[in-house]
């Protein structure tokens, strides 16, 4: 029987600009910078359209988000020459236990992404993530596409993932999210980069 096809795997090491960039499993030790970025205003008002938030990912307990941690979901921590600047969840939306995607076809992966510090935003390095994941997703042969779902109101990461070759699906109520879901498809992956 052939085994379902993991997204828990060995580090991506890459460049984004002059430094290195290298994309790990998040560990326990990353807790304390994940709760700082999850409550950081800019990653809050990324993630829920609630003014009252104050936390991006409600109800994350990050201890236990990363103990979770499994071949269906997982958390990576990005590093620019060993310094944390970002995070990324990738899942298979079909197999993953919160069904947060609710009914969804086989072969996908969802990703989120986040840069923590207001100090590494809009240097390139969000797009560096994005590229090396999405490679490493299609490096899968059996995985057909890759979704998202921006909240309808951050026009600015529409404009993101559209750069990297994402078309909108739809809008979506994830919750009380108002999302509208992007996807890429492997043939449009390749043709464009």
């Amino acid at each position: 029987m052939a085994t379902q096809p993991s997204v828990a795997w060995p580090p991506i090491v890459t460049r984004s600009g002059d430094a290195t960039l290298i994309i790990r499993q998040a560990t326990l030790a990353d807790v304390p910078t994940l709760e700082r970025w999850d409550a950081d205003p800019d990653v809050i008002a990324c993630a829920t359209d609630d003014p009252d938030a104050m936390q991006a990912f409600e109800g994350a307990i990050w201890p236990d988000e990363i103990a979770m941690g499994s071949d269906v979901t997982c958390y990576y921590i990005a590093e620019l020459d060993g310094r944390p600047i970002g995070a990324m969840q990738v899942i298979d939306p079909h197999l993953e236990p919160t069904h947060y995607w609710g009914e969804i076809e086989q072969n996908l992966r969802a990703i989120d992404i986040w840069i923590g510090d207001d100090s590494d935003r809009n240097k390139g390095h969000g797009r560096t993530m994005m590229a090396a994941v999405i490679n490493r997703c299609f490096e899968e042969p059996s995985v057909t596409a890759i979704v998202i779902d921006p909240l309808n109101s951050n026009t600015e990461a529409h404009r993101f993932y559209q750069r990297l070759g994402f078309k909108i699906v739809g809008r979506r109520m994830f919750g009380e999210d108002d999302c509208l879901i992007h996807r890429l498809e492997r043939a449009d992956w390749r043709e464009g980069n």
